[in-house]
């Protein structure tokens, strides 16, 4: 007699091999999903479907998954360092990265305050590349090293900066046309905060890339005098 053949809906469906990129990005759709907190090697283990145990081999404890979860973002960055324009190329970075900021804004913390806590020389590489391309960029557009690195943090604590400030211009009610009530900004005493009170058209206005743009040409204006000056 010969044996059933089993039916697709009774087979078990066949585990996709676990690598580090297949860890990594999971871990990031978790983050992007349920925050931070959620993210822990029993809940990735269920995600995938496997013994938390097995998840170690790719990611030594929790540091090191959110460490990589900030690799696996950055690697979305593109950075170029052979170009003319230097301006065009840290304008075209910052949008870049603004957008990879509201895509996964979950993982913004780990961008702006996690490196904090760790020495330069000690951090996941993948979150060094970005610094070392920019360098590279700007040195060889003619700032001196040393120019250089000022050049980059002033470029990335501005960067960071409005980050941080869009991911705040919360809208409580997308749906409401008053911008008191779209912005919840009539919760607020008016006679504390008359100043922001009146300025809700405003903010319930806000344009990120716009008010992106507008510090960038501030900041690449000065940072270009400063460039040229040293011609001289």
């Amino acid at each position: 007699m010969a044996t059933p053949k089993s039916s697709p809906s009774s087979a078990s469906p066949r585990k996709v091999p676990l690598s580090r990129e297949l860890v990594l990005s999971t871990a990031l759709e978790v983050v992007d999903a349920e925050g931070l907190e959620a993210l822990t090697m029993r809940r990735l283990g269920q995600e995938l479907g496997r013994d938390p145990m097995s998840l170690y081999r790719y990611a030594a404890n929790r540091a090191a998954l959110l460490d990589g979860v900030t690799e696996t973002v950055l690697d979305e960055l593109a950075i170029f360092t052979d170009v003319l324009d230097w301006q065009a190329q840290l304008r075209r970075i910052a949008h870049d990265l603004r957008l990879l900021a509201l895509r996964h804004p979950n993982v913004v913390p780990l961008l702006v305050t996690r490196p904090l806590s760790t020495p330069l020389g000690l951090r996941p590489l993948g979150t060094l590349r970005p610094l070392e391309q920019i360098l590279g960029l700007l040195i060889g557009t003619g700032f001196r090293p040393s120019d250089a690195l000022h050049v980059y943090r002033a470029y990335y604590g501005f960067l960071y900066g409005h980050i941080l400030n869009e991911l705040q211009e919360y809208v409580v009610d997308p749906e409401e046309n008053e911008a008191l009530l779209r912005l919840g900004l009539h919760r607020l005493p008016s006679k504390e905060f008359p100043h922001l009170r009146a300025l809700g058209p405003v903010l319930a206005g806000y344009d990120g890339a716009a008010e992106l743009d507008q510090g960038l040409t501030i900041l690449l204006s000065g940072l270009a005098a400063q460039l040229h000056g040293k011609d001289r």
